[in-house]
């Protein structure tokens, strides 16, 4: 059995290689008919019958079942039909019966084999073709992560790095390919303490660290790391990016925007100081013009301070007296900013926000750290005022006309009761400082543009009205906008 069944294999392989299957189909059709040809034109007592075992033999490769069966039965009958000896039904009943089951046997056993041979050829194509992917994946992926900017790193269970990309050595200022097989908290000590690592528990997630360089200096690292398990234990992959400097670009960012706000603030205090000094300075000359009061120390005095005081104002305006920064600027840029920072806080607070932003707004002139600042302490205030009502909800409008871009924010709450004082600092009762609407209106005209209030909207709204760039210089429509020059900028 063996035997035969190595003898098949190989005449089936020989037929796949050298015949198509039509081709051995009609290989198969001329040996039969050359069988049954030799059988009859011999006489001799000899039987030829198991010569068809051939032709069954390719027909088997390529025919369904069916076919097999009825190419045994025909190859039987040829068999009987011209079999030398007398028929006799004792005999020949059963020798055709054993005929019939040894050609289909035969048949169906090729069949099989030879069914089974394919699909050993497609599974073997197919893990070809799957080894052939994982090779070219695994050359795209090995070629991404050499040549990426950022530091690549894979850890063991214990810390210990596996694999490192030139960008973590560069990064670390690690001479060679030495990174492997050192332990990643000398490096990024907080990925040693993830308590996935060497446990069951996985996760993938980012976190600001410290980063250490092979000879000691310090940096900041952003990083992205996720643990995984795999056949030889846990692993852990990290992505690390050197944060220092925009940690550097921020902090210069944030104490220039404090400086700015601090001279504006200081311009527009020095302004109401010099308004009050100008009134005690008008009551003085008239006090001095009666005569009443002539040769009075304490009123000379009084007139020797109030000199002064008005100098210290004078001197602090020059000093806070400068340039705006503004310039043109994409409106777009600035309702991205403050959807980032406002949308996570109101939907954590349950106020729903609407933005109805007119489509192809043009460029204002304005500063964009600025702006965002004046429309983050507007929503804040309407955030507070909002923590009790009823309605929840925010409106964040712009709309452009007569060269006016106007940004409005308004809120459900229950509106301001007193609208007299409002844009004064340090006002009696006011959240935090009390001079949240006082700054915010400075930096508003810091660019020319100005910060109103709008008592016909219910609720609570304020209208941010900036000037579209091109055509005269802001300074100028400035001056017929606020009835006077803007104090943070002039004397």
């Amino acid at each position: 059995m063996a035997l035969f069944l190595k003898f098949n294999q190989a005449f089936e392989r020989m037929s796949f290689q050298f015949l198509s299957g039509r081709a051995r189909v009609l290989v198969a059709a001329v040996l039969i008919g050359s069988i049954a040809l030799i059988d009859w034109r011999v006489d001799a007592p000899l039987a030829f019958g198991f010569l068809y075992l051939f032709p069954i033999l390719l027909v088997g490769t390529v025919w369904p079942r069916w076919q097999i069966v009825a190419t045994a039965l025909l190859c039987t009958l040829l068999s009987d039909w011209f079999d030398p000896y007398t028929f006799s039904l004792a005999v020949s009943i059963p020798q055709d019966i054993l005929v019939f089951t040894s050609l289909a046997g035969t048949g169906l056993f090729a069949f099989e084999v030879t069914r089974s041979r394919r699909r050993e050829m497609e599974t073997l194509h197919r893990v070809e073709r799957e080894a052939e992917a994982r090779r070219e994946a695994e050359e795209q992926l090995a070629f991404v992560i050499d040549s990426s900017p950022v530091a690549i790193l894979t850890a063991d269970g214990d810390g210990r790095i596996l694999l490192a990309n030139a960008a973590a050595h560069r990064l670390f200022a690690v001479a060679g390919e030495t990174l492997p097989g050192q332990s990643i908290s000398r490096y990024v000590p907080a990925l040693g303490h993830v308590p996935s690592v060497g446990g069951a528990q996985s996760f993938r997630t980012e976190m600001q660290c410290r980063g250490e360089r092979e000879h000691g200096e310090v940096f900041l690292a952003n990083v992205f790391f996720s643990t995984y398990k795999t056949a030889s234990g846990p692993r852990l992959a990290a992505l690390v990016v050197d944060a220092s400097e925009d940690l550097r670009e921020r902090e210069e960012t944030s104490f220039e925007q404090l400086m700015a706000g601090s001279r504006i603030l200081v311009g527009a205090v020095s302004h109401e100081v010099r308004n009050v000094c100008g009134a005690i300075a008008v009551i003085y000359e008239n006090l001095a013009r009666s005569h009443s009061l002539e040769g009075n120390k304490d009123f000379d005095a009084l007139g020797s301070l109030v000199e002064t005081l008005n100098k210290i104002a004078s001197l602090e305006l020059k000093h806070s007296a400068v340039v705006s920064e503004a310039g043109s600027l994409d409106l777009a840029e600035v309702f991205d900013d403050l959807r980032i920072v406002l949308e996570p806080l109101c939907e954590d607070a349950g106020i729903t926000v609407e933005w109805n932003i007119a489509p192809r707004l043009p460029s204002v002139w304005a500063d964009r750290h600025r702006l965002l600042q004046v429309l983050l302490n507007l929503t804040k205030n309407s955030m507070r005022a909002l923590e009790e009502a009823g309605e929840k909800r925010i409106e964040i409008s712009a709309a452009s006309r007569n060269g006016v871009v106007a940004l409005r924010v308004a809120d459900s709450g229950p509106g301001i009761a007193s609208t007299a004082k409002l844009f004064q600092p340090f006002q009696k009762g006011a959240d935090e400082t009390g001079l949240g609407l006082f700054l915010s209106r400075a930096f508003a005209r810091s660019f020319h543009g100005d910060l109103r209030y709008d008592p016909t909207a219910s609720g609570c709204a304020f209208v941010i009205e900036l000037n579209v760039t091109g055509g005269r210089d802001p300074a100028f429509n400035s001056v017929g906008k606020h009835g006077k020059t803007n104090p943070t900028l002039t004397h």
